[in-house]
């Protein structure tokens, strides 16, 4: 064995030059820096992950604490949908009871005696009885309907629509006249008053307060 050649190598390596074998170790610096890049790109998605996680239950959270404020917030400012009245209308007038309603009772039929009973049947239902015979000659033989109400323009909105629920098919007419009395004229078509039972029905509906609406205003 040569001076020259390594100690351990035997004579399996004999130096034949000048130099000596330089003997290094596989070099494996990409692998180790594909494993860093790797871990860092991997540690980098979970972190993303968890932030994303957080991000969706807190916001949810965060969205549903601030939906449920604004919920108390406007339940407190808003009146209650009983109390109040719809956006733009005002509240309803009372009307009046039959025993606040003088009523004149017309003829305008050549029946003869029809005011007289349809008169005693009103005053039966609670109404105050005025005037009752014949209509006079603007009306008399005019009216081809079952009946006319004829009263002051007040009591349009008012005493006629209550002495209405009597009378089927009626026409309402506001004049001049002074004074709160009103007329009921009787037409060619007129038989009788509304079967009792019905004419109450009508009026509770007529004089029940409305139901309340929700305003559709917001809050």
């Amino acid at each position: 064995m040569s001076m020259l050649t390594p100690p351990g190598m035997g004579g399996k390596y004999r130096i034949t030059g000048n130099r000596y074998p330089h003997m290094r170790r596989p070099r494996n610096r990409r692998r180790i820096v594909l494993a860093v890049v790797a871990t860092a790109a991997v540690l980098g998605l979970a972190g993303w992950g968890t932030l994303e996680l957080v991000d969706v239950f807190s916001g949810d959270h965060t969205r549903q604490t601030q939906a449920a404020a604004r919920q108390k917030k406007g339940a407190g400012d808003c009146k209650d949908g009983a109390e109040a009245l719809p956006a733009g209308r005002a509240a309803p007038k009372e009307l009046p009871k039959p025993g606040d309603i003088t009523v004149n009772v017309l003829n305008a039929t050549p029946r003869g005696g029809l005011a007289k009973v349809t008169a005693d049947e009103l005053e039966r239902r609670g109404f105050r009885i005025g005037k009752v015979g014949n209509a006079e000659a603007d009306y008399d033989k005019k009216v081809p309907g079952t009946g006319l109400l004829v009263g002051p323009q007040a009591s349009v909105e008012g005493a006629l629509k209550v002495l209405g629920t009597q009378v089927a098919g009626a026409e309402t007419k506001g004049d001049q006249r002074e004074g709160q009395d009103v007329d009921l004229v009787l037409g060619d078509a007129y038989k009788e008053l509304k079967p009792k039972e019905e004419a109450e029905k009508a009026l509770a509906g007529l004089v029940a307060p409305p139901t309340p609406q929700p305003s559709a205003t917001k809050c």
